[in-house]
């Protein structure tokens, strides 16, 4: 995203925050995935999440398309 991004995060936890996001979106685009379509199923999904497993499970490249994301 660039440099000068990270100067307005704000604070260390908001920097990792944003980077934490600007990762999954270019994993997801990586995996050929909507990154918009991919965050809100994700986040959707997310608190349902009960082990490391169920977390596995929506990652990027465990997703063949977004359809997969059930």
């Amino acid at each position: 995203m660039g440099r000068k991004n990270w100067l307005f995060s704000g604070s260390p936890r908001g920097a990792d925050a944003s980077a934490t996001f600007y990762s999954l979106i270019e994993t997801a685009k990586a995996n050929n995935l909507n990154p918009s379509d991919y965050l809100y199923k994700l986040f959707e999904k997310l608190p349902h999440a009960q082990c490391r497993a169920d977390l596995e499970e929506l990652m990027p490249w465990n997703i063949v398309d977004n359809a997969e994301i059930k």
